[in-house]
């Protein structure tokens, strides 16, 4: 769903694991790195959306999480230009609603090739500001906004403090 300023809709996962590390899953035939992300159609509901994702893109299914909370709003980009899409309709950036979830199967659970058509070709986990570094730059402040809207609902101490403040 692209609204009336061009801006997709679209769901962002951010997955945690008990010792407060996130999952970060490599693009595939790229050497990128991001969340599980994806866009939200005309008759689901963000919610909705986001369980569709989270079994395409990492195989889980609402019963290997638990969901700990989403960011208030919609968070922004901008897509720059040369990545732009000229065979759909007219899309500048997107607008995402983020979700924190904790796994609470096991990791053999994650399965990048759900549906046949992977997204990810390996996926590691991270500590929960890592991604803050490593994000591409016009992604990094939506990143930046929800792992720290979202850092208060995660079950450990360790991801509670910023990156700088550890020792």
């Amino acid at each position: 769903m692209i609204d009336a300023e061009g801006f997709r809709a679209n769901v962002g996962i951010i997955l945690v694991n008990d010792a407060g590390h996130v999952f970060w899953g490599r693009r595939i035939g790229q050497n990128t790195w991001q969340f599980p992300q994806g866009g939200i159609k005309h008759h689901e509901t963000p919610e909705q959306a986001l369980f569709r994702e989270l079994q395409e893109e990492v195989g889980l299914t609402c019963q290997d999480v638990e969901l700990l909370g989403a960011t208030q709003g919609w968070l922004r980009y901008m897509i720059p230009r040369r990545y732009l899409r000229r065979d759909r309709p007219p899309c500048i950036g997107q607008k995402q609603l983020w979700y924190l979830l904790r796994l609470t199967a096991g990791e053999e659970r994650i399965r990048l090739d759900a549906d046949g058509t992977p997204e990810f070709d390996a996926w590691r986990w991270v500590d929960y500001w890592a991604p803050l570094t490593q994000i591409v730059n016009f992604k990094r402040e939506v990143y930046r906004l929800a792992l720290e809207e979202l850092a208060g609902r995660v079950p450990t101490s360790l991801a509670a403090r910023p990156l700088q403040q550890r020792a």
